[in-house]
């Protein structure tokens, strides 16, 4: 992939994931967290899992990531600019499922 489709892809997910490593991490381990999103045969709901690569794209440095995680960045990407077209009600409701899967996501709508 381009050097120049790289830089936009960070750029983007570095906008998208508002949440520190330490913020996501805490947020992570939560019941709230593990308990929102969909799970395939009862197993880590896709998003808990994709906070987990995040906060490991977090922890590399940036001429370390691979193709596999500049698409994984642009999943994220997509992903929160879908979600936060939705919500509804639950906008204002702090502990809804759909702020509970954005931050699995890396992203805290109340930091917007």
């Amino acid at each position: 992939m381009a050097d120049d489709d790289h830089a936009a892809t960070w750029k983007d997910f570095n906008e998208a994931v508002n949440m520190t490593p330490a913020a996501l991490k805490k947020h992570l381990d939560s019941d709230a967290s593990q308990e929102v999103g969909q799970k395939k045969d009862g197993d880590e709901s896709t998003g808990h899992e994709m906070g987990r690569r995040i906060l490991a794209i977090k922890d590399k440095k940036k001429a370390d990531l691979t193709d596999d995680d500049y698409a994984a960045m642009r999943k994220v990407v997509g992903y929160v600019h879908r979600h936060l077209k939705q919500g509804g009600a639950a906008r204002k409701d702090p502990d809804s499922a759909w702020r509970m899967s954005l931050m699995n996501w890396g992203h805290d709508p109340q930091k917007d």
